[in-house]
């Protein structure tokens, strides 16, 4: 058994030339407005080869953030088989796609207390291997180990959303924007591989969707492995550190963050969950719909982490969250009034706009708290009431569309979203930090 050590640990500390001990430096006041995660002069994008335990880190991440979202994404391209093979109705199989969300948001407070109580490496460990079995237990016989199996899943991957931000803030200080952009462009890229081969991963396995869905598991699997050297240190947040929940709820800050990353949510789930079928009702077959949905998403990855990387490094993050929300608007604008004159440049308007904002919304959570502890409880708060709202997208472009025969009524709504998070965005940006962190 190991034992536990203090937060500020050597592994997070950048490279330089030896110092004498000297007493820790006093925390900021509350009235301080310069962010902690930028005390010290953004370094070089990576650290020396030699470290060799920072690398392993970065791979730990890697395959941890690449077992995150193919839970999610992997379903959607089976789920008619599934619901033939299963005998489901409409409304279970639309809770099987949103289930996964809604444990994003009502699981995600838990993780701070699970972090303090058996620390953030063994935390993210444990979590990683209950999706591994989750995504197992799915593959069941009949509904009800096909839901249990999801709400595993859909929970474990909740506690693990809301400790890697953290976790990174800790270890990269001087590179919080580059490693988060790394980190969400593992999570993109592996949710649409997901999408684009669990059906061809079922045909050859002769499994059918389960076959598809099987694998996803494996990746998870890979990333328990990956994970087994950070068990040697176990470290845990403070627990006299400043604030709490209460104190959060009452920071208009921590309001402005979840805003601006609750509804870049809400716009994105509507939008994966809707854009094919926007596209196929102006005539698109279904395969050139799924590409362009492929387009948006791939396109997501460079953008989301260039612009995330500079941001990072900037004293403030205002002008990359309002241009890149007025980015994906004018995406949604265009598909709301013209869906048929260029559907490759709204897809690929889309996808940049809503690549950077994921990203960016999780370095503004980081950078706006001043410890791990507050990174925690901000990413909690963020996380728990973003993914609540980011649920009710896809059914409320549903309904309108039902209500209205068209689609312009739902992206209208997004639209008119939109510049609520482009104001949200570029008031959460400002160079300060939450008091309460």
């Amino acid at each position: 058994m190991t034992s536990e050590r203090p937060l500020p640990t050597a592994r997070a500390a950048p490279p330089g030339p030896p110092t004498t001990p000297a007493s820790p430096a006093p925390p900021p006041s509350s009235a301080s407005t310069e962010p902690a995660a930028s005390a010290a002069s953004p370094s070089s994008p990576v650290e020396p080869a030699g470290h060799r335990s920072r690398w392993l880190l970065v791979l730990g991440i890697l395959l941890v953030s690449a077992s995150l979202r193919p839970s999610v994404s992997s379903v959607g391209p089976v789920l008619a088989d599934i619901k033939a093979d299963l005998s489901l109705t409409s409304v279970q199989a639309a809770l099987l796609t949103s289930l996964p969300v809604l444990c994003f948001g009502l699981l995600a407070p838990l993780a701070p207390r699970l972090g303090r109580r058996f620390g953030i490496e063994a935390t993210i460990a444990a979590v990683v291997s209950v999706i591994a079995l989750g995504l197992v237990v799915r593959l069941g016989p009949n509904p009800f180990t096909l839901f249990v199996g999801t709400l595993v899943a859909g929970g474990a991957v909740a506690i693990a959303n809301v400790l890697v931000p953290p976790l990174i803030r800790r270890d990269f200080p001087r590179q919080i924007g580059l490693m988060t952009g790394v980190y969400t462009a593992s999570m993109t890229l592996t949710s649409t591989i997901a999408a684009a081969v669990t059906v061809p991963l079922g045909v050859v396995s002769g499994l059918g969707w389960r076959g598809g869905l099987g694998f996803w598991a494996l990746p998870a699997a890979a990333a328990v492995v990956a994970w087994l050297p950070q068990l040697r240190d176990r470290t845990t947040p403070p627990t006299t550190a400043a604030g709490g929940v209460g104190a959060l709820l009452r920071d208009p800050l921590a309001w402005q963050a979840t805003v601006f990353f609750g509804l870049q949510s809400c716009i994105f789930y509507a939008t994966i969950a809707w854009l094919p079928s926007v596209y196929r009702d102006q005539g698109l077959s279904p395969t050139d719909a799924g590409l362009l949905l492929s387009v948006t998403t791939l396109v997501a990855i460079p953008s989301g982490l260039v612009v995330t990387w500079r941001a990072g490094r900037a004293r403030n993050q205002r002008a990359a969250a309002a241009g890149a929300t007025c980015v994906a608007t004018v995406g949604l604008l265009g598909l709301a009034l013209a869906p048929g004159a260029a559907p490759l440049a709204w897809a690929v308007i889309l996808g940049i706009g809503q690549g950077i904002t994921f990203p960016l919304a999780l370095t503004i959570l980081v950078l706006r708290s001043r410890s791990v502890a507050g990174t925690q409880r901000l990413s909690a708060m963020v996380q728990s009431i973003g993914y609540a709202v980011a649920s009710l997208g896809p059914l409320a472009v549903g309904l309108l569309h039902d209500a209205t025969g068209g689609w312009a009524a739902g992206l209208g709504v997004l639209v008119g979203l939109g510049v609520i998070q482009g104001v949200a965005g570029f008031m959460a940006g400002r160079d300060a930090t939450v008091a309460a962190s």
